[in-house]
């Protein structure tokens, strides 16, 4: 069995589109909200927060509807395409509400389009185990994570080039360049990937796979309980990875410009060496666990993201060796995050492919919500030195919960002629 790569590059093409977005999301809206309408850091970290309130109910709902929609286009499709429309077209509007300095038109269009995105981000991350089989789900989402963080580094790059060292800057030009990736990025998916025929195809092989032997018991639908420990300990290692470093990304900016002296876009170059060191880790990542084990690659991540966390913490001003640690976060967050969602989904049947996506979106939204308010009044009243340090410890947490999780790692799967049915092109 191999995975069909060609296939899974065109479904990560929705996900670049989504990446693309979250990282100017991350990196210009907090130096608007700083330099524009000059709210405090507590209080744009409840603003950076509104889209993971949102994401916490919204991606389980639309994860779990879409497994039940049945289309002529699919069941993630119809809401990648409506939900890229909306979002493209409301985005435009957040840099012009910079540029007018209007609050109440730039916190309408800002919800108008994070209430889009999260419409079609769970269907759009459920398209890839839909259409790949659970050994080979961590590789397949390796090469997401990559197609994610190619889609991340354009965001940057226009960053870097387009905001300047001095004077305010006028964010319009980013904003149109990503939606114009978003929409080219969705054509081609659209154009490239008949859902429908796929995902019958693949549930017929799941449905022979996991049909019992003859004289065997049938399962009860109920998660075994020691297989239900591990899910949710699973989930508050999630909840506890993206506590640490979605503090940093989303403080990242105004902590390189305010603590670190960085000029400009400058901050971005920076971002870029992680993002471009992640790009390289996705795919070995997912290799490496299909040979040692999702969690033992994951547990490696935990342990080397920590320690860079801890060390960033004693960086006052902008030195090299910063980005050394930058390049090594990248690797590390590489290996966490493309084995982590195939363990959760590894869980599920195939006909909740879209609810496990929504648990799995729970947790990391709901850390989400709170991190940015939490390390933003740390920043705002004890200093930004504690960035850093906050995120080292909830990192050391996550790899204590981590630590005892006993399922989710990829079985071996039974040779069979009908896994042509994989390699073929679509």
């Amino acid at each position: 069995m191999k995975l069909n790569y060609r296939r899974t590059f065109f479904i990560g093409l929705a996900f670049m589109s989504i990446s693309a977005f979250w990282q100017i999301y991350d990196s210009i809206i907090p130096l608007i909200l700083k330099h524009t309408f000059a709210v405090g850091d507590t209080a744009a970290g409840v603003v950076m927060a509104l889209d993971n309130v949102l994401a916490l109910f919204m991606l389980p709902l639309f994860g779990a509807l879409s497994d039940r929609v049945d289309t002529k286009l699919g069941r993630r499709m119809p809401f990648i395409l409506g939900g890229t429309a909306v979002a493209v077209l409301t985005m435009l509007l957040i840099p012009v509400a910079d540029n007018v300095v209007n609050f109440p038109f730039f916190v309408v269009v800002l919800l108008i389009a994070l209430v889009a995105m999260s419409t079609y981000r769970s269907p759009a991350v459920a398209l890839m185990p839909d259409v790949t089989p659970k050994p080979l789900r961590s590789q397949a989402n390796g090469i997401i994570n990559l197609m994610g963080a190619l889609g991340a580094v354009f965001s940057l790059v226009l960053i870097s080039a387009l905001v300047p060292k001095t004077g305010k800057p006028n964010y319009l030009p980013i904003f149109a360049g990503v939606a114009v990736l978003m929409v080219v990025a969705v054509v081609v998916l659209f154009l490239t990937i008949k859902e429908k025929k796929i995902a019958a195809e693949m549930q017929v092989y799941e449905e022979k796979e996991e049909k019992p032997k003859r004289g065997a018991k049938v399962k009860a639908a109920a998660m075994d309980p020691a297989v239900k420990r591990s899910f949710w300990l699973i989930l508050a290692s999630i909840f506890f990875w993206f506590f640490a470093y979605n503090a940093v990304t989303t403080a990242f900016s105004k902590y390189a410009q305010d603590y670190l002296g960085i000029a400009g876009g400058g901050f971005a170059n920076s971002l870029m060496l992680a993002t471009v060191a992640a790009v390289i880790a996705f795919i070995p990542a997912g290799l490496i666990a299909g040979k040692i084990g999702r969690k033992k690659t994951i547990m490696a991540g935990i342990t080397v993201l920590g320690l860079c966390f801890a060390t960033a913490a004693f960086f006052t001003s902008f030195t090299p060796l910063l980005n050394v640690l930058l390049v090594l976060i990248g690797f590390a967050w590489a290996a966490i995050n493309v084995n982590s969602y195939p363990m959760v989904v590894e869980m599920a049947k195939g006909s909740d492919i879209g609810k496990y996506t929504g648990y799995y979106y729970t947790a990391s939204m709901s850390a989400q919500i709170l991190t940015p308010v939490l390390s933003g009044f740390f920043m705002e009243h004890v200093g930004y030195g504690t960035l850093f340090p906050y995120a080292a410890v909830f990192m050391a947490l996550a790899f204590l919960t981590m630590s005892q999780v006993r399922h989710g790692d990829s079985k071996a799967i039974t040779a069979q002629s009908k896994l042509e049915l994989l390699d073929v092109d679509n």
